[in-house]
């Protein structure tokens, strides 16, 4: 009896110690994928504040070409 339920009580655990691991490493993929989009945030933000401020730009060239 007792050994019944300490085999279900360890069962239950490693089972936990499982789920664990698999969702630390999806939250540690998922730091990875937030770190690299904000940096691609930061470059876009710099291409666009790089560019000269009095550059006039014509809005067809920016018409998307199947129009």
């Amino acid at each position: 009896m007792m050994d019944e339920r300490l085999d279900r009580i360890e069962s239950k655990l490693a089972l936990a110690e499982d789920a664990i691991d698999e969702l630390n490493l999806t939250v540690f993929r998922q730091q990875q994928q937030i770190d690299r989009l904000q940096k691609q945030i930061l470059e876009l933000h710099r291409q666009t504040a790089t560019g000269s401020p009095g550059e006039r730009r014509d809005l067809r060239d920016e018409i998307p070409p199947h129009y």
